[in-house]
């Protein structure tokens, strides 16, 4: 069987590498976008506090750049970067199977943790002086998108394509 659905190996495998972007990338934009709401009221309150406050709403956009540096492997490791490739329809379900942790967690956690940032900018509003602790809060959500990378990776790293 050359195609699943009609589609090729090849087309399943851009689908991986265009889930992970697209999806942890979604997660990423939504969280940022929800954090620096909140962090627009407290700057319009006291304008120096814009520094910490930039941090808080930084911090959901690494699931993006998950999805972006698994994206980035997955057509590095497999030639897709150049000349047109021919990919195992195996192979390709493989791919998009391994992008699907780091597309989907980041996803969710993006969201999840412009939800905790946000609640963090009250702290910075209140209590400047104890802005890491909402940095750690929000950083406990970025565990599992940390987590959900390096299993994509692995799963990226162990696939071959048959010689």
């Amino acid at each position: 069987m050359d195609t699943l659905f009609g589609f090729s190996g090849t087309f399943y495998a851009y689908l991986g590498a265009a889930l992970a972007v697209l999806l942890s990338g979604m997660g990423s934009a939504k969280g940022v976008g929800i954090a620096g709401e909140a962090a627009s009221g407290v700057v319009v309150e006291d304008p120096d506090k814009f520094g910490q406050t930039l941090i808080l709403q930084a911090l959901p956009g690494t699931q993006g750049i998950y999805g972006f540096l698994i994206g980035f492997i997955v057509m590095l490791n497999f030639g897709m970067m150049g000349s047109p490739v021919n990919i195992p329809l195996e192979t390709g379900v493989s791919i998009l199977a391994a992008c699907l942790p780091v597309g989907v967690v980041g996803l969710v956690s993006g969201v999840a943790q412009g939800r905790v940032s946000a609640a963090g900018m009250n702290i910075v509003a209140k209590r400047p002086d104890q802005t890491s602790k909402g940095m750690v809060q929000a950083a406990m959500v970025e565990t599992y998108a940390i987590l959900a990378f390096l299993i994509s990776m692995l799963m990226v790293f162990n696939i071959q394509i048959p010689v």
